[in-house]
């Protein structure tokens, strides 16, 4: 199966990859489809627009905390200083979204910080261990993956399915395309504990993990490996501590099947933005962390911190700690090389945010306290606390009910026009900066779910507060027909107090104030119906392909071409 992927960056080249595996009934699979997406830098024209609107948007937000903070503002004191904590929180998220993707450094061939890279006839004897961890997955999700893996080329590549089910037909699927089968007998430790295992059982100085739905391309490994460069020692004059060399090499997480439905396609949204600019920004910056799959590892480093942390269910985030305050560094290759797949139902969806949040949230005390270069420690804060933003939905899901039912207001002394004059020039360029630096990838859909999905990060972070035990819990990789409602039951809780306030606000009184409010709680509304309704309402997640009359029409042809 040929594959043809754009890379607008660089022009109109146009490169032509191949899948290459033993078995040709594979071929159908929506993950050896063309990837649509190309996360290389923007032109240089594209990073000088968006530094110029995060330029402003420092003037909008600087002009909007003077509005705010101004001691006339104060309405009910206690009501005001929740809101000013959710506004300072958010442009705290703000400032650190610009500082890594607007304001990071260039990084290129001449970057000094980047070890040279060897020529690629080199790596035909380095031996690669591809560990493909499963448990409760279907073959035919798991089979793409292994029978990619074993065509891997430049490398001499070592294919081991690590099954943490026992389950005779995964070992006939390993022999099938002749790879190694391990499993353990004590499961302990999750994922982490199945790598660390198979760990003990290989020897190969690199390891390849990925995750069983994540099919790799054949280059994968000529494309990464180079960036290892030498193992060697240095010294870092920036920050006078030794280097190790680059303990990993992380790669996008694609996620194939984002135009199967309305979930899939808000959550890859997500996930373009993330391993888009903010990826890039974060390896400019040298604190690029491992995420867990499409991933390639030095053993040493591995070795130098006892392997992958096992009391933690973002095991990878924490791996990255360990390496980058051990003094290794990392890297990202900005290139789709593997396609995998991504929740498709709101449940899914909130089991791998709820795993996430979990984790991250609960590593802030590890951060504060890791021996990390201040700008690799800010980049891992910023990461960890984007999980708290929940708690700012519920403030200003809360600051509308408040007013309406009982009068209090936060703010005294302005009218709504006051407060729009104020606040909208922010909040615009604020929105803009991620039009601009996302490149139109990251949608309202996007922004609905995640809206939606507020009562995960609240949920996940009085578990870690309260230093409640989580369990590592795999993301299914296929949608249910079912009516979630247990996924959404906070959003309909809160739908509801909404609704009342509304009509109580209407009834009651309809003065400027008031109906300032009522508009506010009714935006919230529309936003949360939208994030939840393929949970509740069969059809909704459907996406409805364009009607195309004759597939050999140029626009199809253009379309599967389009990498971009």
């Amino acid at each position: 199966m040929t594959l043809t992927e754009r890379h607008p960056a660089a022009g109109e080249r146009v490169e032509t990859r191949s899948f290459v595996t033993p078995d040709d009934t594979l071929a159908d699979d929506a993950r050896l489809a063309t990837p649509r997406w190309d996360p290389a830098p923007p032109a240089r024209r594209s990073r000088h627009r968006a530094r110029l609107i995060a330029l402003v948007g420092l003037i909008t937000v600087t002009a909007y905390l003077i509005w705010l903070l101004r001691p006339s503002r104060v309405g009910n004191p206690w009501l005001f200083g929740v809101l000013v904590t959710a506004e300072l929180f958010n442009v705290a998220q703000a400032l650190g979204f610009w500082w890594t993707c607007a304001f990071a450094p260039d990084r290129g061939a001449a970057d000094p910080h980047r070890d040279p890279a060897p020529d690629v006839a080199d790596l035909a004897d380095v031996a690669v261990d591809v560990f493909i961890p499963t448990y409760d997955e279907p073959v035919d999700v798991v089979a793409p993956t292994v029978a990619a893996a074993v065509a891997l080329r430049g490398a001499d590549v070592r294919v081991a399915l690590l099954d943490d089910g026992d389950r005779s037909e995964m070992r006939a699927l390993a022999e099938r395309y002749g790879a190694r089968y391990i499993r353990r007998d004590e499961h302990t430790g999750a994922k982490a504990g199945n790598i660390n295992h198979a760990l003990g059982a290989t020897s190969a100085p690199y390891v390849l993990v990925l995750d069983c739905d994540h099919v790799p391309l054949p280059d994968f490994l000529v494309r990464t490996l180079p960036l290892f460069g030498d193992a060697s020692d240095t010294y870092d004059l920036h920050t006078g501590r030794a280097r190790h060399g680059v303990a990993y090499v992380q790669t996008p997480q694609y996620y194939a099947n984002a135009e199967s439905n309305r979930v899939a396609e808000a959550s890859w949204s997500q996930q373009s933005l993330f391993f888009g600019a903010i990826a890039r920004g974060k390896d400019a910056r040298g604190a690029m962390f491992c995420c867990g799959t499409n991933v390639v590892f030095r053993r040493t480093a591995l070795d130098d911190i006892g392997g992958f942390p096992e009391g933690s269910v973002t095991e990878d985030f924490e791996l990255s700690i360990a390496l980058h305050e051990r003094g290794w560094t990392s890297a990202y290759a900005p290139e789709v090389l593997a396609s995998g797949l991504g929740p498709e139902d709101v449940a899914s969806y909130v089991g791998q945010q709820h795993r996430w949040a979990r984790g991250c949230v609960g590593a802030l005390p590890r951060i504060a306290r890791a021996a990390l270069p201040a700008r690799i420690k800010l980049q891992y804060l910023l990461s960890a606390s984007y999980f708290l933003t929940g708690w700012t939905v519920l403030v200003y899901l809360s600051m509308p009910v408040f007013r309406i039912l009982t009068g209090a207001q936060p703010i005294a002394g302005s009218g709504a026009d006051d407060f729009l004059v104020a606040f909208a020039p922010y909040f615009g360029l604020a929105v803009l900066a991620v039009a601009t630096i996302g490149g139109g990838a990251y949608t309202y859909s996007a922004y609905a779910l995640a809206t939606t999905s507020f009562w995960v990060h609240i949920h996940a972070s009085t578990k870690a507060l309260f230093r409640r035990p989580s369990r590592f819990v795999v993301t299914p990789k296929t949608a249910s027909s079912d009516r979630q409602w247990r996924a959404v039951g906070p959003p309909l809780v809160a739908i509801g107090i909404l609704t009342l306030a509304i009509l109580v606000g209407l009834l009651r009184d309809r003065d400027a104030a008031t109906l300032n409010n009522v508009a506010f709680a009714m935006l919230h509304v529309v936003v949360l119906c939208h994030g939840m309704a393929a949970a509740l309402v069969p059809g909704t997640a459907a996406i409805t392909p364009p009607h195309v009359e004759d597939p050999a029409e140029p626009a199809l042809q253009s379309r599967e071409s389009c990498g971009g």
